[in-house]
C-alpha cells in the first residue's frame, strides 16, 4: 500500500506544477528577455511582444491543462488501491507519460500561435 501513495504522490506532482507554474507565467513573466528563466525559443525571444504573450498563452494552457489532469490522475489511482505493485507501477508509468506529453503539447501550440500572430518580417 505504500507503493500506492507514493505513485499517487508523484503521479499528482505533474500537474499541481503544471497549475502553479502556469499561473506564474501567464501572471507573472519575468520582465526582461533573458535564456535563463522563463519561456525561452527562438521566436518567443525576438522582441517583448513575443516574450509576453508567449508567457500569456503557454502558461494559460499548463494552468488549464493541469486542473484537468489533476483530477483525472487522482481517478486513475483510486481503483488501483488494493492493486499489486506491478499494477500500480505500470499504470503510474503510463499516466506519468501521457503527463509529460500533456506538458509539452502547449509549447508547440504556443510556438504556432506566435507564427500566427507575429509575421517574421514585422520582427
Amino acid at each position: 500500500m505504500w507503493f500506492w501513495w507514493f505513485m499517487f504522490t508523484f503521479d499528482l506532482l505533474i500537474p499541481i506544477l503544471m497549475i502553479i507554474l502556469g499561473r506564474m507565467m501567464w501572471k507573472h513573466a519575468p520582465q526582461k528577455i533573458n535564456g535563463i528563466v522563463g519561456y525561452r525559443t527562438k521566436r518567443s525571444m525576438r522582441n517583448m511582444d513575443t516574450w509576453k504573450y508567449a508567457h500569456e498563452y503557454c502558461g494559460r494552457l499548463w494552468w488549464k491543462i493541469g486542473w484537468v489532469m489533476l483530477p483525472v490522475s487522482a481517478i486513475i489511482h483510486f481503483p488501483l488501491y488494493h492493486g499489486s505493485d506491478n499494477e500500480i507501477g505500470t499504470a503510474g508509468g503510463i499516466l506519468c507519460t501521457v503527463q509529460c506529453v500533456a506538458l509539452l503539447v502547449p509549447v508547440f501550440l504556443t510556438e504556432r500561435a506566435l507564427k500566427r500572430k507575429f509575421t517574421d518580417e514585422a520582427v
